[in-house]
């Protein structure tokens, strides 16, 4: 007979059915709210090897997470557990792992973390997630909050020539930029696939394509997104823009064209791609494995395809005739960790 922990556990999923019929999707933004800060007000004070953040390579949201930890050099503060591609009916899962089990924090399942904070957690099994080591307990998963405090709340772990991914003078337009991406391309790319009707799908379409259009203008005179340098705001949208023709393009039905057809857009990615600290943090295999296995509804068969072509992400851009300096006056990262490499196959190679 199953135990409390394991009917509790069996309540909860975060794989199954993510398109509910005639109606628009939206996305559960609720997220566990608790910050990691220097006065550790909400109980939880920054310190090197306390913490573990755990994101799948796969998830445009964790990917944020790990490209800013290693522009920033925190990857000696706080450490990185990575799920594997798909998972279960319960949650993410370690199945890349020895043993099937994180190796730090010994759980098969992201969803310890979330029970040991909360028992009986109800709302989605997300990653990214930070978890405290000594207790076994999720901290927080907002994932904008993480890579924002990542910024202002580690500032002391930050390597020699971290850039400044969130400079004052262009806070309130980064602002603005950020939440027009969040809510019309990060976001806008799942209302379109999820859309549980024809008339919300092609609504989001519009909204989709109509943001996408704003980019490719703004991008026609300047390198970056905000300013003469990378930031936060940059992360945000390379995320997608990366996962574009491979997943949303298809899976989604984003399909007004390619990313590879946006002449700015393309170099723009492509720039970014190429630089340190982003395009060494991407699985195009782990990728195209959580889009079409995961989501049952979309694409029942779970047949993976094995397009686009990933060495065209290593074509010649040509931004840098748009001038701009890249880590303003920081400088580019060094290798990436040992362990913590993409897959040979996996990459643009």
């Amino acid at each position: 007979m199953a135990n409390a922990a394991d009917q509790a556990a069996s309540e909860y999923s975060t794989k199954g059915a993510y398109v509910s019929g005639g109606q628009e999707y939206t996305r559960d933004t609720n997220y566990i709210e608790t910050r990691i800060t220097r006065d550790g007000r909400d109980g939880y004070p920054v310190e090197a090897g306390r913490y573990r953040l755990i994101a799948a390579r796969a998830c445009p949201w964790a990917n944020r997470t790990i490209i800013v930890r290693r522009l920033l050099g925190l990857e000696e503060a706080i450490s990185l557990g990575m799920p594997g591609p798909t998972h279960d009916s319960r949650s993410w899962t370690f199945d890349l792992d020895p043993d099937g089990k994180d190796p730090v924090l010994g759980i098969e399942r992201l969803q310890e973390a979330f029970f040991r904070r909360t028992p009986g957690y109800s709302r989605g099994i997300t990653v990214p997630a930070v978890v405290d080591i000594p207790s076994g307990a999720v901290v927080t998963n907002n994932f904008p909050q993480i890579t924002e405090d990542f910024s202002s709340e580690w500032v002391d772990f930050h390597r020699d020539g971290a850039p400044d991914l969130w400079p004052a003078e262009h806070l309130e337009e980064m602002r603005e930029v950020n939440k027009r991406v969040f809510t019309e391309v990060n976001n806008g790319v799942y209302r379109c696939g999820f859309a549980g009707s024809q008339e919300a799908y092609d609504a989001a379409y519009d909204r989709l394509w109509t943001a996408m259009d704003w980019l490719e203008d703004r991008l026609a005179t300047q390198r970056y997104l905000i300013g003469d340098t990378i930031t936060e705001a940059d992360v945000r949208l390379f995320t997608t823009l990366v996962r574009f023709d491979a997943v949303y393009h298809g899976h989604f039905k984003c399909n007004r064209n390619k990313l590879s057809e946006m002449p700015n857009l393309w170099g723009y990615a492509r720039d970014l791609f190429q630089t340190p600290g982003f395009g060494d943090t991407v699985d195009f295999v782990q990728i195209k494995q959580h889009y079409y296995i995961v989501h049952e509804d979309i694409n029942p068969t779970g047949i993976v395809p094995k397009g686009p072509d990933n060495s065209v992400w290593l074509t010649e851009h040509g931004r840098e005739a748009l001038g701009g300096r890249p880590f303003g006056n920081g400088t580019a990262p060094g290798p990436v960790r040992p362990g913590e490499e993409v897959a040979p196959g996996h990459g643009a190679e």
